[in-house]
């Protein structure tokens, strides 16, 4: 039998260097003593490192929780096969010892550091980076306040200057001129109108365009001579056409819509036209104002081909997997870019340069050298240039086969692929490389960042300040924000909402679309007001309401102005309105078909608000009937299923944050009663500093987590992964803390916090965040 002198010189060796990380274990007796008892009794099934043992318990001893949390635990069910062999003091130092050595987040650390590991891009960053190479070629964008498409009228077929009846901005493309025209002194037999301006996309994913209209019509898309829709001769019988896009968030596509009404022979119908789309999970609709803009912008490239889906295991978006999906799917990215290439973007360059002179093809090799330039992110040398355009342009007389070998080549290329790869360069070049792929998963194509990078004027702190700043207000830069904050709220991959129908009359695809416009108008206004204030996004009594969402929520979601129509701000309701945490869209996602679901708001509270581990369910099990129990209420349905102890080691954390929503239905409806019962809202939640919360009701728990060391500490990271796409201890073991302080200094500006994350990931050596001294010299 083994000693206890033995265990001890047995037991794995205990750690006391710190390397910068904290975890509030100091009494190393108590650790010692703990390493013994666990080499005892805990090393054959746990490993010498908490690894475990594929024999006896395989998942790793890592997670989160506190020592006296670990200890309780470990009191009531180790070792397995007699509980009462470590309790009381025994339990507490094996506690302290597993804490400080593997289990903890800063022991896990500690033993393996994290790297910046070496990505290619992105599926999303594929798609934004050639989207910007297309855009290279023609101007900036920029974003601007006014909404809806500018409209010109005409009393003539075509378009004539001095037939120009009426011009004005029409918010929305849905008209029926029934017999009358258009408008004064415009004949109603015969008139033109056409609509230019710009579609805003502000999530990726597959849309439908649908135009419908009694008259001929066109559509070009994207670029004025790129035709979406062609029906300049009136289809017989037929009033609605429609095509399927896939479209890039952050992306401004530029429209034209003209409608023909001609004179007939025979009788002439109607004039009416519409202008609709249906978007990634969404209903057919008219194109809200919110999403079209009176002015055109530059000429936008989406790509078509299919990405495969990128890692996620990390909790983020990561470009680490490379196979043969992966390498298909760059190869038909750069067969499609090749093609629009030829067919867009060096007609463009031709016609923009056809005054200047064309000895020995130089246009084509210009425009080639620039393009090839702007993907690599950097000026070619005299070598690159030969391998990647010159040797193609004396190979092939014809331009079109020139051009798309040196795209093929140059989009397979590792140089574009792997954006970091870039030690040859100057500091400016690494510094706008990163700043477009932190803040736009792009690459460096806007002509300020260029010149910026050219002229050297991207290398000191205000520099790259002042530079994040002014990205940080662009629609690529918005529509990343947006996928944070959908990410943070585990939005991001949603299924179909539904609710059953005898419960929730009303409750339909079409509610679930306005709840969806109303929880993204919300993001919008908190994220980029003055103040940018993340608290607003926990504490906010108010929301934005339609007419749909008011019928089926009740006055809570009156508009403030009595205005009906569309999207508005709702009036003030403390109960009913706590930010996203009431929002209707995110409670019926945390819902079941009939009832609520205390578990799934708990599970997501738990980990994505308040970013604490939890561990997989030992097995899967389906909710207890509420038909099997009618005089239970969900929580007390919840309680029943949910005692036993092995059972409580994840939902004593679970089940008290999720008992907080329960004045919320299935459907995010208030209520007070339940089964002729008052709704219990009461919960708790214990902090990483051991400090037990406790809370009634959802306004409550708002009010404590807009102020909660936690729910600020797994934003900052949340922010910082979903942005930079590596973990952020690879940056430093303490920059978590720091970033998570400074956030909290800066009154929680959102904003803020980007362009010190930006500022951070630009950094071609990474260290520690900037002191506040030199971001603003």
């Amino acid at each position: 039998m083994e000693t206890g002198q033995q265990a001890v010189n047995a037991a794995p060796p205990i750690r006391q260097e710190s390397n910068g990380v904290s975890d509030g274990i100091t009494d190393e007796t108590i650790r010692r003593r703990g390493a013994a008892i666990y080499a005892r009794q805990c090393l054959a099934c746990h490993g010498n490192n908490g690894e475990g043992n594929e024999d006896f318990y395989p998942d790793p001893l890592t997670g989160d929780a506190t020592v006296s949390q670990l200890a309780a635990l470990i009191s009531e069910t180790m070792p397995e096969e007699d509980p009462d062999a470590c309790v009381a003091e025994d339990a507490k130092a094996v506690a302290a010892y597993v804490h400080h050595e593997f289990y903890s987040e800063a022991a896990q650390i500690r033993r393996r550091p994290p790297r910046i590991s070496l990505a290619r891009l992105t599926a999303n960053q594929l798609r934004q980076s050639l989207a910007d190479l297309y855009m290279h070629f023609g101007g900036d964008p920029w974003t601007e306040d006014g909404r809806g498409l500018t409209g010109r009228y005409f009393d003539d077929k075509n378009w004539k200057k001095e037939k120009l009846k009426i011009q004005r901005v029409d918010s929305t493309i849905d008209f029926d001129f029934a017999d009358d025209g258009p408008g004064e002194g415009i004949n109603a037999s015969q008139f033109y109108i056409n609509w230019n301006g710009s579609l805003l996309v502000m999530e990726t994913g597959r849309y439908e365009i649908v135009v419908n209209s009694t008259c001929a019509f066109t559509l070009d898309f994207g670029n004025n001579q790129r035709r979406l829709i062609d029906n300049a001769v009136q289809s017989a019988g037929k009033e609605e056409f429609r095509e399927t896009l896939q479209l890039t968030a952050g992306r401004c596509y530029p429209i034209k819509l003209q409608l023909f009404q001609r004179k007939r022979k025979t009788d002439q119908p109607e004039a009416r036209i519409s202008l609709q789309w249906t978007t990634p999970g969404g209903v057919q609709e008219i194109i809200p104002a919110s999403h079209l803009i009176p002015n055109e912008m530059p000429a936008t490239f989406a790509l078509q081909s299919k990405l495969p889906p990128d890692d996620r295991s990390y909790g983020y978006k990561r470009g680490t997997a490379i196979d043969r999906s992966w390498d298909q799917s760059t190869t038909d990215a750069a067969i499609e870019f090749a093609a629009i290439a030829t067919d867009e973007l060096y007609p463009m360059y031709l016609q923009r340069n056809r005054k200047k002179k064309n000895d020995n093809r130089e246009h084509l090799r210009t425009f080639l050298v620039r393009l090839v330039s702007t993907a690599f992110r950097r000026p070619l040398d005299d070598q690159m240039q030969k391998h990647f355009v010159d040797r193609h342009i004396e190979n092939n007389e014809n331009h079109n086969d020139a051009i798309k070998l040196v795209v093929l080549s140059t989009i397979k290329s590792p140089r574009f692929l792997y954006p970091t790869l870039d030690r040859d360069r100057s500091k400016s070049r690494q510094v706008g490389t990163r700043l477009a792929l932190t803040l736009y998963d792009s690459l460096p194509s806007d002509k300020w960042i260029v010149k910026a990078m050219e002229a050297n004027r991207m290398a000191k702190p205000k520099q790259i300040t002042q530079a994040a700043w002014r990205m940080v207000g662009d629609y690529r830069c918005r529509a990343k924000t947006k996928e944070l904050i959908y990410h943070w709220l585990d939005l991001d991959q949603i299924d179909e909402i539904t609710k059953d129908q005898s419960l929730y009359p009303g409750f339909d695809a079409a509610l679930v679309a306005d709840l969806r416009q109303s929880l993204s108008a919300f993001i919008d206004e908190v994220i980029y007001s003055e103040s940018s204030d993340f608290r607003q996004l926990l504490q906010a009594d108010w929301m934005f309401t339609t007419p749909r969402i008011e019928s089926f929520y009740g006055n809570a979601w009156q508009p403030v102005d009595g205005d009906d129509s569309g999207l508005q701000r709702c009036v003030s309701d403390p109960i009913e309105h706590v930010g996203v945490l009431t929002h209707p869209f995110l409670l019926s996602k945390l819902a079941y078909h009939r009832t609520s679901s205390p578990i799934h708001r708990g599970v997501f509270l738990t980990r994505h608000v308040l970013g604490r581990v939890l561990r997989p369910p030992n097995a899967a099990f389906s909710p207890l009937n509420p038909d099997l129990h009618p005089g239970l209420t969900t929580r007390q349905r919840v309680q029943l299923q949910t005692d036993e102890r092995s059972c409580q080691v994840c939902h004593s954390k679970i089940n008290p944050l999720g008992f907080a929503f329960e004045q919320f239905d299935a459907s995010g409806r208030f209520r007070l009663e339940e089964k002729d019962q008052a709704v219990d809202a009461r919960g708790s939640y214990v902090t990483r500093d051991d400090e037990t919360i406790r809370f009634d009701g959802v306004r409550e728990l708002g009010d404590y987590l807009a102020g909660s060391q936690d729910c600020h500490h797994a934003f900052v990271e949340a922010a910082f992964e979903h942005f930079v796409k590596q973990p952020i201890a690879a940056y430093g073991p303490n920059l978590s803390s720091e970033l998570t302080q400074r956030f909290v200094s800066a009154e929680f500006n959102v904003q803020q916090l980007i362009v010190w994350i930006a500022e951070i990931a630009s950094n071609p050596l990474p260290n520690p965040l900037p002191n506040q001294s030199e971001q603003f010299q």
